[in-house]
């Protein structure tokens, strides 16, 4: 079976800059919108990714004018409810697969990323946005609303009447008040965006990475856990990190005032 790597996607790129993968969505004539294709392949990649050894970091992007306009409505537009929910169930296991990756994950967001595009970068761990992007869950203007996790997710970044407004009006914000809402880490001119996103992998690849994947199971436990799980799941995680190299190479490092060197073992 040919590696994700390798493989000639329809709608997306993968490329690999040493132990961070990026994918990337490609369908530049319809701004990067979301057709079953797409979510397969992506879905696909993701996936592989995960499970590759050698990547440390997933990135998520588009281009400089859209991440992903969302759900290609040209393609969904005859759907009856069988394809419709055989569709956004794709999309929904897919953002699970993301949301859940054992490394860190980060969306890199340019120019448009709406509906369907705003959800998938939801599902990544941290978000850094061009000064250009545009934010929308604009399904409510074209008689439905958003499927693919939004009603579940953004109440987790921002007080509920805020979320149900963004829903209900289908408004468009900017990456500005996007930062405000708490809906990204950072914003950036679109000519540093790579940059930023790049250095900021980078610093992540460096960390010793059973540690990142406990912390990150920790804290998407505080999502759907209650406190007592979630705390079970917090001190599990931290007491298997001491079965690890990394944790005494981190502490034997700062005890002899020295940086620490981690293999990922």
């Amino acid at each position: 079976m040919m590696s994700y790597r390798d493989k000639e996607y329809q709608c997306i790129k993968v490329r690999i800059e040493g132990d961070v993968a990026i994918v990337q969505y490609n369908r530049p004539e319809a701004l990067n919108a979301a057709n079953a294709q797409l979510v397969v392949e992506r879905s696909e990649a993701i996936f592989e990714a995960g499970q590759d050894p050698e990547i440390k970091v997933l990135i998520m992007t588009g281009n400089d004018k859209a991440y992903s306009a969302g759900g290609d409505l040209a393609s969904m537009v005859n759907y009856g409810v069988k394809d419709a929910r055989e569709f956004i169930d794709k999309n929904v296991q897919g953002g699970l697969t993301l949301t859940n990756l054992p490394k860190p994950t980060i969306a890199m967001i340019a120019g448009v990323c709406m509906g369907g595009g705003f959800e998938n970068a939801m599902c990544c761990d941290l978000r850094i946005a061009a000064d250009n992007a545009r934010f929308a869950f604009p399904e409510i203007n074209v008689g439905i609303f958003p499927g693919g996790g939004a009603t579940q997710r953004l109440p987790q970044h921002m007080s509920l009447c805020q979320a149900k407004e963004l829903i209900f009006t289908g408004q468009t914000f900017d990456a500005q008040t996007a930062l405000n809402y708490g809906l990204v880490n950072k914003v950036v001119p679109l000519a540093e965006l790579n940059e930023v996103t790049m250095k900021l992998a980078r610093q992540l690849a460096k960390k010793p990475a059973f540690s990142l994947r406990m912390a990150k199971e920790a804290l998407n436990a505080a999502w759907s856990s209650s406190l007592e799980k979630g705390l079970q799941i917090e001190t599990h995680g931290w007491s298997m990190t001491f079965g690890t190299k990394d944790a005494k190479e981190g502490m034997h490092a700062f005890l002899e005032k020295r940086k620490p060197v981690y293999t990922g073992e």
